[in-house]
């Protein structure tokens, strides 16, 4: 990315299934669902938002190859869009076992996000 315009910081959370694919995708969430980027496209090349680019990088614990990659991309519109996943978050005690919620154990996921946004 030649010129990152914003970084915006989420955490998301799988308090039962234990699913990292969820709990990334509502750290992503949380990173750029409290925010507008009204002057973006009069930066981009040809004002083109697609021109955009999106730098995605999560904290994961546990098995972070577990991520499905798609499944995070898909959650930004516009923009040509990488994910990188690295070793971090949390794992800990929910307090509770909910089988029929999909728990194995009673263990949440913890996920931290990083989003630039540029060109």
């Amino acid at each position: 990315m030649e010129r990152v315009m914003f970084v915006e910081i989420g955490q998301g959370i799988d308090l039962h299934g234990q699913d990292v694919t969820s709990a990334c995708v509502r750290a992503c969430h949380s990173a750029i669902g409290h925010n507008s980027m009204p002057g973006i496209r009069s930066v981009l090349p040809d004002g083109d938002i697609n021109q955009m680019q999106v730098e995605v990088t999560l904290g994961v614990p546990g098995q972070p190859q577990q991520v499905d990659l798609n499944a995070v991309e898909s959650t930004f519109p516009y923009g040509k869009v990488k994910v990188r996943v690295v070793s971090g978050g949390l794992i800990a005690s929910s307090g509770v076992l909910l089988a029929d919620k999909g728990d194995i154990t009673d263990d949440m996921v913890i996920v931290d996000a990083v989003v630039a946004v540029g060109y």
